[in-house]
């Protein structure tokens, strides 16, 4: 049995690849890094005309009909270019009404989530660090309209459809513009994916019809999406390793010639590239293997992106002083990892629910 990638998914992958190439370089990265807004219209259009918004939307509703294991490719493949911008709160968003919504709903928005028409996005953390459905303390009354704040929300601001998660752990829609809605940007760490703080004073709301049962399909989506984003910066970050060492050059050589630090990359290498059937196996069970969906969904997320941030540190010793600098690249990616790590919950909290799921 073959269990590597099919032609399609190389294909996928590589257009993505020379996309990112060619439009956002590392200098184009930084650029929007450094930018006030963290957001290259430019960009989302090239990745909505590429048919990345809507790779999960069936094909009657004008998307591509793919699987969670296909998105989660393009999401390594993001990762590693650092691309920025609202690919993961819109996927995310789509996967919600496509889980949850009525026919009404999907009709509604999923042709014009995948077209780009729309750019949708997900409001879920809470204070206190509550990312869990079953932690959610927003609102609905009983005149339909919600109340609460959310916070981390990705481009919060630029979203025309936001999917909230309230009391319950249901899941409910909110259009841009609607009374009583307001967004705070702040400064993450991360500045290729923008967050903001959401407050919902009495805001008009639309419940998916299956709130419930999309939330824990979103949940796991998200964590899924977020060990593929940090496998591709690790390996990012590996590969601005390598370079480094081929190039630096100390006491007349390049300091790839020290054995100490072919040691070090050595070992980064080992460490990432295992992980790599992890995050295959989670994407794939969302769709195939439901009974194995939610736990290593949590294991995948969990292990990956705490490989990805120890190699992150170790990518800024083995650049030595300047990896501690703005002006050094390491430090976007470094960024990108923690986003991975901290957002939908931190690894130690989705170790304990996989031990709480297999019965520990």
């Amino acid at each position: 049995m073959n269990f590597d990638t099919s032609e399609e998914q190389e294909l996928l992958q590589d257009t993505v690849r020379q996309f990112l190439a060619g439009e956002c370089p590392p200098l184009r990265v930084r650029e929007i890094f450094e930018s006030e807004g963290g957001h290259d219209p430019a960009l989302w259009k090239g990745m909505v005309e590429l048919g990345l918004a809507g790779l999960l939307v069936p094909e009657e509703h004008g998307g591509a009909g793919l699987e969670v294991i296909d998105l989660a490719l393009v999401s390594e493949t993001l990762g590693y270019g650092g691309a920025p911008g609202p690919f993961l709160g819109h996927a995310l968003a789509s996967a919600a009404i496509l889980a949850g919504g009525s026919d009404a709903q999907r009709a509604a928005w999923l042709p014009r989530l995948a077209s780009g028409e729309v750019l949708g996005s997900v409001a879920l953390g809470e204070r206190g660090g509550h990312w869990l459905p079953a932690q959610w303390r927003a609102e609905v009354g009983d005149a339909g309209r919600v109340r609460g704040e959310k916070r981390h929300v990705p481009y919060a601001g630029l979203a025309d459809l936001l999917v909230v998660g309230v009391a319950g752990g249901e899941l409910v829609l909110v259009e841009r513009g609607a009374p009583g809605l307001a967004s705070e940007p702040y400064e993450g760490a991360d500045r290729t994916r923008r967050l903001a703080t959401l407050q919902l004073e009495g805001t008009p709301c639309e419940r998916l019809e299956a709130g419930a049962r999309a939330a824990a399909r979103v949940r796991d989506l998200g964590l899924v999406l977020l060990a593929a984003d940090a496998f591709g910066v690790a390996n990012r970050l590996l590969d601005l390793c390598v370079d480094y060492a081929g190039t630096r050059e100390q006491f007349g050589v390049t300091i790839g010639h020290f054995q100490a630090l072919k040691h070090q990359l050595a070992n980064m290498a080992v460490e990432i590239e295992p992980s790599r059937g992890l995050w295959w196996y989670a994407a794939h069970a969302q769709d195939r293997v439901p009974e194995d969906a939610e736990r290593y969904a949590a294991l995948a997320k969990a292990h990956v992106s705490d490989v990805a941030m120890q190699l992150a540190r170790d990518s800024v010793e083995a650049h030595g002083g300047i990896g501690f600098t703005w002006e050094c690249d390491v430090q976007i990616w470094f960024k990108r990892a923690l986003f991975d790590r901290a957002w939908l919950g931190t690894p130690e909290l989705h170790r304990e629910r996989v031990a709480e799921l297999s019965g520990w």
